[in-house]
Order: C-alpha cells, then structure tokens, then sequence
C-alpha cells in the first residue's frame, strides 16, 4: 500500500482526438472514435507504467482484492466475474451480486488458480499480486492472451499518485468504465458519488486524527498521500501522519503519544478488529492516557474502506455520523475535496 504530497487538481478531459488522460495518476486511456458510447472500440491505456489495449469489453474478469471487486460490482458487471480472490471482507449488500461470487482463494491466488478460469482480464488491487509467485507477471499473462489492470491509487513503480483526491478517484472509474465498455454506468457513479460528497458536512474545528490500520508493537498508520489522508481532509480530521509523503507508514507508540490525537481512527478487520485496538490502547500504560482514549473518542471504519474506492464517500459519511454521536461540532454542508 504506499505514495506523496503536494495538492494536485486532478481536471483531466476528453480531448477531440479522443485521448482521455487521468491527470496526475501516470495513466491515460486512448478509444477510438465515439468512446463516448462505443463498447467496442479498442481502448489502450497506460497503467502503473504497462500499456494494456483491450480490443472489446472484457468478459471474463478475475478480481483480486475488494476495491477492483466493487468496482466491477457498482459498474454493474457482475455477471462478468468468473472468480475473485484475495478479499478484505464481505462485499456490501448493496453492490452484492445474486448469484454469490466464485472466490478461489482468500489470499493472493496462484497463476494456476487463475488460467484455470480463462480470464480476458485480471483487475488486481494492488501490483504484487500480478508477480511470478502469485498470479502471473503482467508481461506473461499478456503473452497468453489476458489482459492485466492495477486500481491506479494502488500503483508504485510508476505512475503513483502524488496524492489521492476525489477528483482523482472519480477520474479512475471513469478510465475503468473506459476500458470495461462501462462509460455510462461510470458516468452514473461519479455523478452519483460526487453529489454524496457534496453533501457531506464537515467536522468544524478540525480535530487532530490517528487512522490506525493495523498492527500492535508498532502502529501502521495512514500517512499523507493516500485514501486515509483523503477521506480525513474532507472529514475535516488533521491526520498527525500528513506529513509522511507516504500512503501508508509505521508510525512509533511514542510519536502517538507525543502528538495526543484528538480522536483515533480504528480499521475494523476480522484479524484485527476496532475491539481489539481499543482493548490494546486502553491497557497499554502509555496509550491509555491518550486524550482521545480517556474521552473513548474512537471512530472505525471498515478494512476494505482504507484504500481508494467506491467506499471512499461512505466512509467518510461513516466518520462524520460516528463523529457526531460523539459530540462533536459537525457544520451542515462541507462541498468540495
């Protein structure tokens, strides 16, 4: 999971010559003439540093980890998952499909596992799992014919985000409506998303915010240039990691506890739950004299929500809810990123 600072005004626009290009991500998607709404035109785009070209929408699709699995789901397509893999938790009811998903493994599935079920298309969450020990190396699995696709916010070795905004994220559904024939359903989400997100509220005097994600002896956190630090800004939290010009980072108990947040972000997984964070802080002797534990000031979101997604708008309706039953001042309508 990790990325850089800097605001960036992600306003990317489909140019005459049909060229879309998503600003600031490193990756752009080329059509053919009529993109708009013509399903069967190649599309190619650039992806953490690979070009991928699908010639026709893809029509059997491998999802590995829950952000592309979602994403496939809210586009509409879940009739084209023929396996998924690797998944951080229950997919919401809301985008669950009716016949229930092929899962072939709950950790990265191996190249076997995946030709097996003849994907057009793997869409992995995160680069690792496109790698010789899990399912294929993106030059390999091209060279049999299956196209590969990474969640953008997920790229490292190019093409990653300085920093994730939600124009950005909105840019990213729409290059993957692009690429899988999907453009007016990725139209609809967006427009759907951003009149969520603008009519979200905002915390009022900026509390100062740990989002801790996991781990015990040493906290992994959410740092300044990610989906925490996204949601958190327009919650109107003040990450204390905003200045880590990384996605994710390992922040010290003695950093915590110098920078005594106001309120703790809990991710709620089932291998680490929100409960067993709070049990851990409040019988640490240094961290039960947080600020934030001695008020219980705990807000949680769901694993899946921690990276860039269709989550990303709930979730931070999720904190500002959260936020509110605990007495904190929220204003009527925030806007904006």
């Amino acid at each position: 999971m990790p990325s850089v600072r800097t605001p960036l005004l992600a306003t990317c626009a489909l140019l005459a010559a049909g060229v879309l290009t998503s600003c600031g991500s490193g990756s752009t998607a080329t059509t053919g003439a009529g993109s708009g709404g013509d399903v069967g035109a190649p599309v190619t785009v650039t992806n953490c540093g690979t070009e991928v070209t699908v010639d026709s929408p893809p029509e059997r699709i491998v999802t590995i980890k829950s952000t592309p699995t979602e994403l496939v789901l809210a586009l509409g397509l879940g009739e084209r998952i023929v396996g998924t893999a690797f998944l951080d938790g229950p997919v919401p009811e809301e985008l669950a499909p009716e016949d229930a998903l092929t899962e072939i493994s709950d950790q990265a599935p191996g190249q076997e596992a995946v030709l097996e079920l003849e994907p057009d298309l793997v869409f992995a969450g995160w680069e690792s799992n496109l790698a010789a020990d899990t399912a294929g190396e993106r030059d390999v699995l091209a060279d049999l014919g299956v196209a590969t696709y990474v969640s953008p916010s997920a790229c490292q070795s190019e093409g990653a985000p300085e920093q994730m905004t939600y124009d950005l994220l909105f840019d990213h559904f729409t290059e993957a409506g692009d690429l899988l024939g999907a453009q007016e359903a990725a139209a609809e989400l967006v427009a759907e998303q951003r009149a969520e997100l603008d009519d979200l509220g905002r915390l009022a005097e900026e509390p100062t915010a740990l989002w801790w994600s996991s781990g015990t002896d040493t906290p992994f956190v959410g740092g300044g240039t990610g989906a925490p630090q996204m949601v958190m800004e327009r919650v109107g939290l003040a990450n204390i990691a905003a200045d880590v010009d990384q996605t994710w980072t390992s922040l010290g108990w003695e950093a915590v506890v110098d920078a005594d947040p106001d309120v703790l972000v809990l991710v709620d997984a089932d291998w680490n739950s929100a409960a067993q964070k709070i049990e851990h802080l409040e019988s640490h002797p240094a961290t039960r004299e947080l600020s934030a534990v001695k008020a219980g000031r705990y807000l949680t979101v769901p694993f899946p929500a921690g990276e860039a997604g269709v989550r990303s708008v709930s979730a931070a309706a999720g904190l500002l809810a959260q936020a509110e039953e605990l007495g904190l001042d929220v204003t009527a309508v925030g806007g904006g990123d």
